[in-house]
C-alpha cells in the first residue's frame, strides 16, 4: 500500500517550496505572502524505488479563531491523521516561536512519526541556526534549504526510510472491489444492497462513514472483498475539507483493490472531482465501474440512459473506455449487474493477447496510418508484444522510440482498444529501441 508523507507548519515556513522540490515541479502556488496555499495540494511520487503520496498542507495556526486560519487547521488535522508520517516544517531564518511549539505540542500526541525539518538552512555556517529546535521536543531536526535543493536527497533518505520499496500484502487471490466516490452518492447503500443487510449506518449527511470497512459477498459460489472508503470523521463545515478527505480515503482503497466503482449521484452529475478521482484510479492503473447511482429519481423514457451515457463519455474524454452502469442503491436496481461488470472488467485487465495476434493486427493498421515526426525522420514499428497483465502493458519495437508523438500512441492505444476490448482497463504503451 503507497505511504502518504504530509507537510505541516506554520504559516510560510516552505511547505509548497519543498513540496515542488520533491516533486520537481511547481504544482503549488509560492508566494511571500502567509497563507497562498489555501487548499491542500497531493501528488504521488518516489524515492530510491519507494512510492508514496504527498500532501501539502495550509499554515497551521493552532487554536486562531479566524475563519480562514480555522480552516487551514482543519484541513491540515486531516492530513495528520491520514498520514503515515509527519514532515513538521520550521524556519531557520526567524527562529523558533509559539506557533511552532503549539504545533509541536498537538504532533507529539499524534502517535505518528515526525520529521523535524528545518527548512532555509542555505549554507553549512547556517547549520549552528538549527539547533535551538531540540527545544520542540521531537527528536533531531534535519537541515535542509527547499529553495536551493540542499540537502534534499539525504532527507529523502530519511523521511523514507521506514517506507517498504515494495506493496506487497499477504496474497489474496479474491476479487478485491473498492466503492469509491464524493460523500454522499450512496457508497454505503450500494454495499448494503449487495450484502442484502445494513452492516452500516446510512443517512443523508455526508460523513457518516467513519472508516473504509471490507467485507465479504458471496456471490455464485465465489466471495468477494467489497471495500467501502470512509466519509469524514467529522462534520466538517468547509465543503473543501469534506471533499478532499473523500479522495484522500479513496486512494488508500484504490491501492488495495483490483477493481475501482467509481460512483455518481445522477442528480448532482459528474464535476471535476469525480474526475479528479477517476485520474487517481487510472494513475494506479486499477480497472474501473463508473456507477451512476439514484437512478430512480430520474424522469426518463427509452432514449433518456443513451443520452446520460453519451454526455458523461463527452466529459470522460480521453477516458470514454470507463463503462457506465446506471443504477439504484436505494432500490436496489441494477446492483448486482454493477459486479457483473466488474468481473468483466477485472477479465479484461488479466487478458493476455497472443503475439501473433498483435502483430498481423496492429502492423497492419501502422501500415495504413503510418506514425510520423516532425522532424521529418521515417518512424518504423516492426514488433509488438504484451509484456504485462494486470494491469495490461505492451511493448512496441521501434527504430526512433523518442520521436512517437503522443498523438500517435493515442491512435495506437485506441486500436488495441478496438481489436482487444480493454473496457474499463488503464493499458500502458512503452516505445524501445529496436535491437
Amino acid at each position: 500500500m503507497t505511504n502518504i508523507l504530509a507537510i505541516i507548519g506554520r504559516p510560510n515556513v516552505g511547505k509548497s517550496t519543498l513540496f515542488n522540490r520533491i516533486l520537481g515541479a511547481r504544482d503549488a502556488i509560492v508566494h511571500d505572502e502567509p497563507g497562498v496555499t489555501r487548499d491542500r495540494l497531493y501528488a504521488s511520487t518516489d524515492w530510491a524505488g519507494k512510492s508514496f503520496t504527498l500532501i501539502d498542507t495550509g499554515g497551521y495556526v493552532p487554536h486562531s479563531e479566524d475563519l480562514f486560519e480555522r480552516a487551514i487547521r482543519e484541513q491540515a488535522e486531516i492530513a495528520i491523521n491520514e498520514a503515515d508520517a509527519v514532515i513538521f516544517m520550521v524556519d531557520a531564518a526567524s527562529g523558533i516561536n509559539s506557533l511552532d511549539e503549539d504545533v509541536a505540542a498537538i504532533l507529539r500526541k499524534s502517535n505518528k512519526k515526525i520529521h523535524l525539518i528545518v527548512n532555509k538552512v542555505d549554507s553549512d555556517k547556517h547549520e549552528i541556526n538549527a539547533a535551538q529546535f531540540y527545544k520542540l521536543g521531537l527528536g533531531e531536526p534535519i537541515t535542509i534549504s527547499a529553495l536551493l535543493g540542499r540537502k534534499i536527497g539525504d532527507f529523502l533518505d530519511k523521511v523514507t526510510e521506514q517506507f517498504s520499496a515494495t506493496a506487497v500484502e499477504e496474497e489474496d487471490k479474491r476479487l478485491k472491489l473498492a466503492v469509491i466516490g464524493k460523500p454522499n452518492v450512496g457508497k454505503s447503500s450500494l454495499v448494503n444492497a449487495l450484502l442484502g443487510k445494513t452492516r452500516q449506518i446510512v443517512t443523508p449527511i455526508p460523513g457518516t462513514t467513519r472508516d473504509a470497512i471490507d467485507s465479504v459477498l458471496k456471490y455464485q459460489k465465489e466471495e468477494i472483498i467489497l471495500i467501502d472508503t470512509a466519509g469524514l470523521r467529522r462534520r466538517s463545515k468547509i465543503k473543501e475539507n469534506v471533499e478532499f478527505y473523500s479522495i484522500l480515503r479513496a486512494l488508500k482503497s484504490i491501492d488495495r483493490c483490483n477493481i475501482a466503482i467509481l460512483m455518481v449521484d445522477v442528480q448532482a452529475g459528474m464535476d471535476k472531482q469525480d474526475l479528479r478521482i477517476l485520474e487517481d484510479i487510472i494513475e494506479r492503473r486499477r480497472g474501473v465501474v463508473l456507477a451512476v447511482n439514484k437512478w430512480d429519481t430520474v424522469e426518463k423514457d427509452e432514449l433518456t440512459a443513451l443520452r446520460f451515457e453519451k454526455s458523461i463519455k463527452k466529459f470522460l474524454r480521453v477516458y470514454d473506455f470507463v463503462p457506465v452502469i446506471f443504477i439504484s442503491a436505494l432500490e436496489k436496481q441494477r446492483v448486482f449487474k454493477t459486479i457483473e461488470l466488474a468481473k468483466r472488467v477485472f477479465a479484461e485487465q488479466t487478458k493476455r493477447v497472443s503475439t501473433n495476434k498483435l502483430n498481423n493486427l496492429l502492423l497492419k493498421d501502422i501500415k495504413e496510418k503510418p506514425p510520423s515526426a516532425k522532424s521529418g525522420k521515417e518512424i518504423k514499428i516492426n514488433y509488438i508484444t504484451q509484456v504485462k497483465i494486470n494491469p495490461p502493458a505492451f511493448s512496441f519495437f521501434v527504430n526512433e522510440p523518442k520521436l512517437v508523438e503522443e498523438k500517435y500512441k493515442r491512435f495506437l492505444e485506441g486500436r488495441l482498444r478496438t481489436h482487444f476490448d480493454f473496457t474499463g482497463v488503464p493499458l500502458s504503451l512503452y516505445f524501445k529501441k529496436k535491437n
